[in-house]
């Protein structure tokens, strides 16, 4: 875990840890993460042996995917018990093929997610290395291989093919969770580089002769490791065919891609050539059209009448599809033949919210709900003719009709998206910590979570936040996003007693649009790996497939926040509202006052107030003539930071002694029976016997050592240690009412 100088702060609201110990501590709880899977797919219909690594999993985890079309088994053994950390897969034959989640149900809960492929193509796992071009792996067309790099090394494979085939070479990295950065390599039968590739993973190979050809793959700075994974596919097609990249996870952007309007379609295709003016394509609005970016330079270009005073919103989508696009759109009016006149530029979609600076939260948030897709609107000034045209900004050099694009132009459709994250913690001294966060709730914790909107079109009304399909014993409550606001909170609380359990939950907000309720779902997004050190790692968010939120059962929380009555607290606009709050502990603190501040958009200017540690008692007060409180209800809730210690699963140091005691028992009956034959008379079925008896000896040693190992680190992991955390508040309800004659 990362070290701590001093003081750490934290996200949203800023607020203050007390003076921390320099020693090393623990940045938050320990979650379950699932860090790697091998292999990382498996072809519809199979069944495959998967190997995981993970932290904080302890034994025996259940393996779960986010489609009841993968199901999975815990490996056994020659005995009849788990194989440690593997499992069986097996993929339905009418499975569609795609992206799941793999996640396991652990002590603590449910894990982070990681990426598992389903398709078409036959799969196999590299075993063997295969560094060098006398070890290449054979790679048959339409095949794929799951497998990692190795540091400072090159991975060989090698096909056969006949002139003129073409090929499609694709190793997905970064679009199924990998840290890896690939360059990929197409050499011919010497070894001699054709081409290469170092930004895509990509490329897109015509045979030039009969033979023998290699394909090389290492990490862009020789990365390796298992977490350094990929999938390279190797796909035969025929000239003209467009291209299919492997399935891909999307960026936190994604979440705003748009409801199609049925109105807007059938979809127009693009028809090239349409680059130049005299070959624009002519359109009439409002329309739906699907193109690519197919060439280096590629400048499609649209034609269409249009009336004054209407106003058109456009909106391209491409690189919220997973694509590594920057569209760019500019709507010109014609005049006297080939006279133009700019109307409108549109450009990125801009996240509605601050974004950090730097990538790592430290001055705002780290999830950009942005998008380089463009989104905007123009107004025409005047009847006639106008054209439209779009460009990929990154597309000067490269030519790829796999970029492809849709073009909406519409009339005003107002509506929103939403996206949800769970509350980050920053760390002052800039050591900065960007950690998945699965939904694993510990008994008496509430969890929050940012929502942030992106209104489209004009949509600028109220949202109220829900969640369904909540697991027993965990309640949710939504602080809504005000009108003209794009920022709210959503929290979770799990009771004392809430019993362990999981389930899929939908996150959802509402809102009126022209008098008619409209509710949008919300994704959640996560870091794809916990970054620890931002000298290290770039945080990679991503949404998820789906939310699934759990109980572990077998912790609580350090300490419970509650208002010290389950009601709704009621005062009059304009007068000082008090509310004790019940502050629950449990077990030994390090840190002084504890600083809390309040979340949700209704209250961001109430000053932050101290609580002495191990106070059981509390008093919030709020001054709503101050705070210019409007009559109306609300919902609240506070967070801050506490330094308690922390021991983790101390349960497990006994049952592991008890095993401990169980080898220490076998050991020594083998070494007693070893001994018997020093003893013994000599003989052949003699020395037969000793010779297994010794053998057995071994193995009882060997398990005897391991046992002691992991007493050793369970007792380490148990001993009680700083641990800094956020603490947030249950949701507190207010009712402001219109004071008399007002």
């Amino acid at each position: 875990m990362s070290r701590l100088l001093l003081t750490a702060f934290f996200l949203g609201a800023s607020s203050l840890l007390p003076l921390l110990p320099v020693h090393g501590q623990l940045v938050v709880l320990p979650a379950p993460r699932l860090l790697t899977v091998l292999p990382m797919g498996a072809q519809i219909g199979a069944t495959v042996e998967l190997t995981i690594t993970g932290e904080n999993i302890d034994d025996e985890p259940q393996l779960l995917f986010s489609s009841p079309k993968v199901t999975a088994q815990p490996k056994l053994d020659a005995s009849g018990g788990s194989v440690k950390n593997q499992f069986l897969v097996t993929v339905a034959s009418d499975a569609p093929a795609g992206l799941v989640e793999a996640r396991l149900m652990t002590r603590l809960g449910i894990s982070s997610a990681r990426c598992f492929t389903i398709g078409s193509l036959c799969e196999l796992t590299r075993d063997t290395p295969n560094l060098s071009l006398e070890t290449a792996l054979a790679l048959e067309p339409n095949s794929v291989c799951n497998a990692y790099t190795t540091v400072k090394a090159v991975d060989f494979y090698e096909f056969k093919a006949t002139k003129g085939q073409r090929f499609l070479i694709d190793c997905a990295t970064l679009g199924i969770d990998s840290r890896l950065t690939p360059v990929l390599i197409v050499t011919d039968a010497q070894g001699k580089d054709l081409v290469a590739e170092r930004r895509t993973g990509f490329i897109d190979f015509k045979t030039p002769a009969d033979g023998k050809y290699f394909i090389k793959v290492h990490g862009l700075t020789f990365q390796g490791g298992p977490e350094h994974f990929y999938r390279l596919a190797l796909t035969s097609l025929s000239s003209g065919k467009p291209v299919t990249r492997q399935p891909s996870t999307l960026g936190v952007g994604s979440a705003s891609l748009p409801k199609i309007d049925p109105k807007l379609t059938p979809w127009v295709d693009e028809a090239e050539p349409n680059n130049s003016a005299a070959q624009a394509q002519k359109i009439s609005l409002p329309c739906a059209i699907q193109g690519a970016f197919a060439t280096a330079g590629d400048v499609d270009t649209y034609e269409f009448a249009a009336k004054k005073g209407h106003v058109w919103w456009v909106e391209v989508v491409s690189a919220r599809l997973g694509l590594p696009t920057d569209p760019f759109v500019l709507v010109q009016k014609v005049t006297n033949g080939e006279q133009l006149t700019d109307v409108a530029e549109l450009n990125d979609i801009a996240s509605p919210v601050k974004l950090s600076s730097n990538g790592y939260a430290y001055d705002g948030v780290p999830y950009d709900v942005g998008s380089p897709d463009a989104l905007g609107k123009f107004e025409v000034k005047e009847d006639g003719v106008y054209r439209i045209q779009i460009r990929d900004l990154f597309g000067g050099t490269r030519s790829d009709s796999g970029n492809i694009y849709q073009l909406l132009i519409r009339k005003a459709a107002p509506d929103f998206s939403l996206t949800a994250w769970a509350l980050h913690m920053e760390l002052r001294n800039g050591d900065r910590a960007n950690l998945s966060k699965p939904i694993a709730l510990r008994g008496g914790a509430t969890m929050a979570f940012d929502v942030v909107a992106v209104r489209k079109d004009g949509f600028d009304g109220d949202i109220d936040l829900g969640v369904d399909n909540l697991p027993p014993g965990v309640t949710a409550a939504g602080l809504r996003i005000p009108a003209g606001k794009n920022q709210g909170t959503l929290l979770l609380t799990a009771a004392d007693s809430a019993p362990r359990g999981v389930t899929i939950a939908r996150v959802f907000g509402k809102a009126k649009v022209d008098g008619v309720e409209i509710q949008r779902n919300c994704p959640t997004a996560s870091m794809a790996w916990p970054v620890r050190d931002h000298s290290q790692d770039v945080p990679a968010p991503r949404l998820l497939a789906d939310v699934p939120i759990s109980v572990g059962g077998s912790e609580l929380i350090p300490l419970t926040i509650t208002a010290a009555e389950a009601k709704i607290f009621e005062a009059l606009a304009g007068s000082k509202l008090t509310i004790p709050l019940k502050l629950q502990w449990r077990g030994d603190f390090s840190g002084g006052a504890v600083k809390l501040k309040p979340l949700g958009a209704d209250f961001t200017t109430l000053p932050p107030f101290d609580v002495p540690s191990k106070a059981s008692a509390a008093d919030l007060v709020m001054d709503l003539a101050t705070l210019k409180t409007p009559p109306g209800e609300y919902t609240v809730a506070l967070h801050g930071g506490v330094v308690a210690k922390y021991g983790y699963n101390p349960a497990a140091v006994k049952q592991l002694e008890l095993q401990q005691q169980e080898a220490d028992k076998k050991a020594a009956e083998a070494a007693a029976e070893v001994q018997k034959f020093a003893k013994g008379e000599k003989s052949p079925d003699a020395e037969a016997a000793e010779i297994s008896a010794t053998e057995r000896l071994k193995a009882a040693q060997a398990v005897k050592a391991e046992m002691a190992k992991r007493v050793k680190a369970a007792i380490d992991d148990a001993t009680p240690k700083d641990i800094v955390d956020i603490v947030v508040s249950e949701p507190i309800r207010i009712r402001v009412t219109a004071a008399p004659g007002k």
